[in-house]
């Protein structure tokens, strides 16, 4: 399988993590949805820093505001700051044990949750709740098995 067939399995991943995104949940259990696409692309920018980037970020935060309706642009702006900071410090971040990576995922996750809560107060003048921060907590949860799984998958297919 050429390279090129091969990197394609890194947005088929994100694309299925889009699809978690928008499915359907019951309402007690969607307070508390990770961050999927986030969570995927994370992984990929501290995986394949080379080939995952800034711009990537943002194409796919694009399209998380497209399908959960968000205003046009800021969870792009979002995406694209967290794949700037992993991308930034991937060398730093790569030694961690994946506990510290979890603890690490969760500060990014915060202040990314924090700065599109900004920018949506800014646009829109919605207003702060506790429970904003649940999917911090969940993709924190989550990013030891991410890791692990999307690890083991880019070796199986040998993506570089």
């Amino acid at each position: 399988m050429s390279t090129n067939w091969r990197f394609l399995w890194v947005h088929v991943t994100v694309v299925l993590a889009l699809l978690l995104l928008v499915m359907p949940l019951p309402a007690a259990v969607n307070l508390f949805r990770p961050d999927w696409p986030l969570l995927v692309l994370t992984y990929w920018v501290l995986a394949l820093p080379h080939r995952i980037s800034i711009g990537t970020a943002f194409v796919f935060g694009f399209l998380v505001d497209v399908m959960v309706g968000t205003i046009l642009g800021v969870n792009a702006l979002g995406y694209s700051v967290v794949a700037f900071i992993v991308a930034a410090n991937y060398a730093k971040i790569r030694n961690f044990s994946i506990l510290q990576q979890s603890l690490l995922i969760g500060l990014i996750f915060a202040f990314y949750h924090l700065l599109i809560f900004w920018l949506s107060h800014f646009l829109t003048g919605v207003s702060f709740r506790m429970a904003y921060l649940w999917p911090v907590l969940t993709s924190m949860a989550l990013w030891p098995y991410i890791f692990l799984f999307l690890r083991r998958f880019r070796r199986k297919l040998k993506i570089q």
